[in-house]
């Protein structure tokens, strides 16, 4: 019977495509895993919503892919971790993995003792946060930039534009001028962003995503309840969003870099034609 269980999927959500570079992750890390992969996009950004709605988004999406055999989730999406991890894990019995934005290894890593954070402003003004930011922001300078317009421009597949550019550069200049020489990429967007970000910042200032660090926890959380896949060949990918699939398509198919078909959450798995 064990078998039955372990063939079953990870299922992983964001608010849109976001995720997908913690995907590309677990994808690597776990390469005979069934993924599902849930993009809100209808309701992205989160960054500006309100905490009750981001939850109820947040459940109703863990509903939906628990429905799809879900063995496990990955909220990737730090937003969706900072408010609504802990109600999910109150009502959900099944291993639920959530973002935590790389502040410890950033820590560890600077040299001048200044670390740039970027994410969105309700990560910033989260609990999760705060907690992170008392815990090791004593013995080193943490600044905090809140990044509006970014998440936009990745949803777009919009990753090296002169735009996206301008964004970038107002946003690392305060971290950059203070002497920064790590910038922590606090919202699963960014990871994207990262060449551009390198490209910015320059050789001497580290760029850290914490998405292989997601990965790792997901397979020990499996391991630990003896969920992991015992199939000797690749797992599938499933693409799902509560948005129109053409919409979101070709972006995730950019992002992913290989074409793939995105279903409708909302027809139950009958792609839109």
């Amino acid at each position: 019977m064990a078998h039955h269980v372990n063939a079953k999927p990870v299922g992983v959500f964001d608010s849109g495509v976001g995720g997908l570079s913690v995907l590309q992750e677990i994808r690597r890390a776990l390469p005979q895993e069934n993924l599902l992969y849930v993009a809100d996009s209808a309701y992205a950004p989160y960054g500006e919503k309100a905490s009750q709605f981001i939850e109820e988004r947040s459940i109703a999406i863990t509903e939906f892919l628990i429905s799809r055999q879900a063995k496990a989730i990955v909220v990737a999406c730090n937003t969706a971790t900072g408010v609504a991890v802990a109600s999910l894990r109150a009502r959900f019995s099944l291993p639920i993995i959530a973002m935590e934005p790389a502040v410890k290894p950033a820590v560890a890593n600077t040299k001048s003792g200044v670390i740039g954070v970027l994410a969105t402003s309700r990560t910033l003004s989260s609990n999760n946060f705060t907690n992170l930011f008392n815990r090791y922001g004593a013995d080193v300078e943490i600044l905090m930039q809140a990044c509006p317009g970014l998440v936009e421009q990745v949803e777009a597949g919009d990753l090296m534009s002169e735009d996206t550019r301008k964004l970038l550069e107002r946003y690392l200049a305060p971290a950059l001028s203070r002497g920064a020489d790590t910038i922590v990429l606090g919202c699963t967007h960014y990871p994207f962003l990262k060449v551009l970000i390198e490209e910015i910042a320059g050789p001497n200032v580290s760029v850290i995503d914490p998405s292989p660090a997601i990965a790792r926890e997901l397979r020990r959380r499996l391991n630990n309840a003896n969920l992991l896949s015992v199939a000797s060949d690749a797992g599938f990918d499933q693409f799902w969003t509560s948005h129109e699939p053409e919409r979101v398509e070709s972006v995730i198919s950019q992002l992913w870099r290989e074409p793939v078909d995105v279903w409708s959450m909302a027809d139950g798995g009958k792609k839109q034609l």
